[in-house]
C-alpha cells in the first residue's frame, strides 16, 4: 500500500500562514496496481477496440482476423495494432492456425465490457 503525505487544509483567512502539519494518507492501490489499471483502461478507451470487444463477445466461436478486418473500415495493420492492445490487456486471446490468426474474448474481456456498458 502506498502512503503519501498531504498537507491539511486551511481556511481562506490563513493564506499568509503556512500549512499546519502533514497527514499520512494510505491509498488502497499501490503504484504498480494503479499503473496496470490505467493501462487496461487505456485499452478500453478507444471506440474501435470497444467495438471489437463487443464483436468478440457476441460470437461463441473464435473469429478469424480476416472476418474481423471485414467489419471495420481500417487497414489490416491497424486492426492488428488494436488486437495486440486488447490481447496485452488480457481482454482477448488468440492462436495461429496455419496462416490465419483466430481471436476470442476472455472472461476478463467480458467482465470489462459489461462494466463499460454499465457506465452508459
Amino acid at each position: 500500500m502506498d502512503t503519501t503525505i498531504l498537507s491539511q487544509p486551511h481556511s481562506d483567512s490563513d493564506h499568509a500562514t503556512p500549512c499546519c502539519g502533514a497527514v499520512a494518507v494510505d491509498f488502497s492501490l499501490d503504484s504498480a496496481h494503479t499503473a496496470a489499471l490505467a493501462d487496461r483502461l487505456k485499452a478500453l478507451a478507444d471506440a474501435t477496440r470497444l467495438h471489437m470487444l463487443d464483436l468478440f463477445a457476441e460470437h461463441a466461436q473464435p473469429l478469424c482476423v480476416c472476418d474481423i478486418t471485414s467489419q471495420f473500415n481500417l487497414r489490416q495493420p491497424t486492426i492488428s495494432h488494436h488486437l495486440r492492445i486488447l490481447r496485452e490487456a488480457g481482454f482477448i486471446s488468440g492462436e495461429k492456425r496455419g496462416v490465419w490468426s483466430y481471436y476470442w474474448v476472455t472472461d476478463e474481456g467480458k467482465r470489462a465490457l459489461s462494466m463499460v456498458k454499465a457506465l452508459m
